[in-house]
């Protein structure tokens, strides 16, 4: 395991790997029934989600640890099961049946997967200018924080002025200032592991408090009723042959492309931190990491659970001094447990659906629409994670510190660096805000005259996000 891990030539240990490990699945648990929940409002059997949801996380996360040797959880993607939900299969299944609707994420899976094989994918991660990656690795530093701090009750969605502070008075509310402070007070006591205790407080806290209680039953035996959905025989014929219809093929580009640059972005941003960026912003291993996470995404339209992506929580994870792919291995040893004990997984994610619904009712009264991936599907509940949300807040802090090494004085380079940084969290999506960097990036340096610092796929690029912003808003 030393040797093929290689833990001391990267300063680590087993029971370093071990927390940072267990660290990241607990800052990721909350997906094992956010997205089975998200899911069954399209159709999706939701046992069968919860089921594929957590084995495939297992498989991807150990794929990753032993292929690239990186500490890179991966889980199905917030966002796109949204988007796959809501606006490819409809709701309750309006449009399309579900098992089309994972035929979409199975070809563009694969269609990245050939663009991994082929050195694309890897070139344009190159491409990318090496301000431009350090402002992504800023701007999902703070989206974790907003994340952070919406789910733990912080803030929270309001008219007008689309967020506002948070209900002190809730005892969710308490269970996250109670985790952040203690893993800050440990933090600044040089404490190991501080991080995971912080979270370990809150849990405790969140029990005392009756935020969440221990479950009737721990154990629920595995569903695989969504695995195979592609190849579900639908009125004489696999669902995949019905993807090909200019709605859907349109999906399967738009996905694709929010796929293909919200791993570059995590990768980029965790291996910042984990130190296998070098100074000119190349990624070492890329090329195994690429593959991994594009395999996942065809994984995760095969078992049913939507597109499996590498999540940027892995953060919480080098935070703790993960720095081998050992870290990705028990995070998925931990999903596999999930399979069979996901209602007391969902104790430990500390998921509190709130009592009452007035802040979405005064929502609507203001004329806001609430997006489909913030708005809990069904019945309007709104659910908030106050254990693990303190530990995401003092992630999404640690990666503040390569906002220095942009150069500021260029206003070339600081403008799309700024709207990189502030688009991925106003938007609530990375690939989004990297859309904006790119697109402004060439718009700027041709405006300069400088035509030979662009890359011919910085246009490519730059294009098709264009094209996708317009085609979504169609």
């Amino acid at each position: 395991m030393e040797t093929f891990f290689r833990l001391k030539e990267r300063n680590s240990s087993l029971k370093t790997e071990f927390l940072a490990g267990l660290t990241t699945f607990l800052t990721m648990a909350y997906i094992i029934f956010v997205n089975p929940g998200i899911l069954s409002a399209a159709g999706v059997p939701f046992a069968g989600a919860v089921t594929a949801t957590a084995l495939g996380a297992a498989i991807m996360c150990i794929a990753m640890g032993i292929i690239s040797n990186r500490p890179l959880a991966m889980a199905s993607g917030m966002g796109i099961n949204a988007v796959l939900a809501f606006s490819v299969i409809g709701f309750q299944q309006a449009n399309v049946p579900w098992q089309v609707g994972m035929s979409v994420i199975f070809a563009e899976g694969i269609i990245i997967l050939i663009l991994v094989m082929t050195g694309f994918r890897e070139a344009v991660m190159d491409a990318i200018p090496v301000n431009l990656k350090r402002a992504i690795g800023v701007g999902i530093g703070l989206f974790i924080t907003l994340i952070g701090l919406n789910e733990g009750g912080i803030i929270r969605p309001a008219p007008i002025t689309l967020v506002a502070l948070g209900d002190f008075s809730q005892r969710y509310v308490w269970v996250t200032l109670i985790g952040f402070f203690s893993a800050v007070f440990l933090m600044s006591a040089k404490v190991k592991g501080e991080i995971l205790w912080g979270i370990i407080i809150a849990g405790i806290s969140a029990m005392a408090l009756k935020v969440v209680s221990v479950p009737s039953s721990f154990f629920s035996a595995p569903d695989f009723s969504t695995f195979m959905a592609p190849f579900h025989n639908l009125e004489g014929k696999a669902a995949v042959f019905y993807i090909f219809t200019p709605a859907l093929l349109t999906a399967v580009f738009a996905i694709m492309l929010t796929d293909f640059f919200d791993t570059m972005g995590t990768v980029v941003a965790v291996g910042e931190q984990a130190g296998f960026v070098d100074k000119n912003g190349s990624v070492k291993d890329a090329k195994k990491i690429l593959f991994v996470d594009s395999a996942a995404a065809a994984i995760g339209g095969l078992f049913g659970s939507s597109s499996i992506t590498t999540y940027i929580e892995s953060a919480a994870g080098v935070a703790e001094g993960g720095r081998t792919g050992l870290t990705a291995v028990f995070t998925g040893i931990f999903f596999a447990l999930c399979a069979f004990f996901s209602p007391l997984i969902q104790m430990i994610g500390g998921g509190y659906r709130m009592p009452n619904k007035e802040h979405y009712s005064l929502m609507a009264a203001g004329g806001f629409q609430i997006p489909p991936d913030i708005m809990p599907p069904g019945n309007g509940d709104y659910f908030v994670y106050p254990i693990t949300a303190g530990a995401l807040i003092i992630v999404g802090a640690l990666m503040m510190k390569t906002v220095k090494e942009i150069d500021w004085d260029k206003f070339d380079e600081s403008l799309p660096a700024f709207l990189t940084m502030t688009g991925i969290p106003l938007t609530y999506n990375i690939s989004h805000g990297i859309g904006f960097g790119f697109i402004s990036y060439v718009a700027v340096k041709a405006a300069k005259g400088k035509w030979n610092e662009i890359k011919p796929l910085m246009w490519i690029i730059s294009f098709a996000f264009l094209i996708s912003f317009i085609i979504s808003n169609k």
